[in-house]
């Protein structure tokens, strides 16, 4: 019985494919290569150690994707595939609404019509919105402030329909906060195609000389040194939930939904310090103008995933710094020929 991971070969989608494989799954990986590279492939069996069966399929794709289900005994899927890039949903919000949740009904649609009724979503915690208090708990209520949190959130709810339909699925979704890290290996990392969107690959790209300063949005929130508090967790800890998730979905029906945090909120400055002191390296940077969204701080309650999936992060700001210039720095132009 094989687990299918959707968008597999991405930057949590690779790390989690390792865990798996590393605890002896049985492992199918569906990618387009829209945001990753074939080269990945090749890494993850290298660290693990073991083969995969891998097929380049586009979720969009109900032919191509059945061939997945005709060919093997999938059991279960983790469905990380999607585009992801907050700012890129807005300036395109048809294709993100098109492609993550059209993706996913043809998913599910073949997932029920070949009996598999076992999922783990990737969701995010975007789905919280900007009038909540953190620390986030599971039952608050949910909004979004653009089209990539809004296609998270109807899948959510489309999720959730679905049970009703048919109560015999069993479906965890994860909200995701801040992932950052890489495999300790430095030979699996993210790759980020263009101006990366997120705050790690960006400080490192500055730290190999691929950019001149880093650019922090605004300085005046209300916190401790101005800049916006987020919950940075280690990508490898995210992947090791996914793991948790599948012994949940293996034994119970019905939605269950966990934030995937650390729990701890670090500010952007104290995320360039702690950067600082595990690589000796400094790190220019210049204060622009906040981003419309931005929430002041956002950081999870992680209390109900460890009390019901026995999860929790055992990495910390500077494994994560580490990990991350490690792959940089062994990998300055990423998966391309160095």
């Amino acid at each position: 019985m094989a687990i299918l991971i959707t968008g597999g070969t991405g930057y949590i989608g690779s790390h989690t494919v390792i865990e798996l494989l590393n605890q002896g799954y049985e492992v199918v990986v569906v990618d387009n290569f829209s945001n990753s590279k074939p080269e990945v492939i090749k890494r993850i069996e290298e660290i693990s150690g073991k083969k995969f069966s891998f097929y380049k399929v586009d979720l969009l794709d109900y032919i191509g994707l059945e061939k997945v289900f005709k060919e093997n005994n999938i059991s279960k899927v983790i469905h990380f595939a999607g585009l992801k890039a907050v700012g890129e949903s807005v300036s395109i919000p048809l294709k993100y609404y098109y492609n993550n949740i059209t993706g996913t009904l043809i998913l599910c649609e073949l997932m029920s019509k070949y009996g598999v009724k076992k999922l783990v979503f990737s969701s995010s915690a975007t789905v919280y919105g900007m009038n909540n208090v953190s620390p986030l708990t599971e039952d608050l209520p949910l909004s979004t402030t653009n089209p990539y949190g809004s296609t998270k959130l109807m899948i959510e709810r489309i999720l959730n329909d679905l049970v009703v339909s048919d109560p015999e699925w069993g479906i965890v979704i994860l909200r995701y906060f801040n992932p950052i890290g890489a495999h300790e290996s430095g030979r699996i990392g993210e790759d980020p195609n263009g101006i990366p969107n997120n705050l790690m690959p960006y400080i490192t790209q500055v730290a190999v000389g691929k950019r001149a300063a880093l650019s922090i949005f605004g300085n005046d929130y209300e916190t401790s040194d101005g800049t916006g508090v987020r919950d940075y967790i280690h990508v490898v800890d995210l992947a090791k939930g996914h793991l948790k998730a599948l012994e949940k979905v293996k034994s119970e029906k019905g939605v269950m939904v966990y934030n995937l945090g650390t729990g701890i909120g670090y500010s952007v400055l104290d995320v360039v310090k702690a950067f600082e002191k595990a690589t000796n390296m400094t790190i220019l940077y210049n204060i622009v103008d906040k981003r419309s969204g931005d929430v002041d701080r956002c950081f999870a309650d992680a209390s109900k995933a460890l009390k019901e999936l026995d999860w929790k992060c055992e990495k910390n700001l500077e494994d994560m710094c580490r990990d991350s210039w490690k792959w940089q720095v062994s990998n300055p132009n990423g998966y391309k020929e160095n």
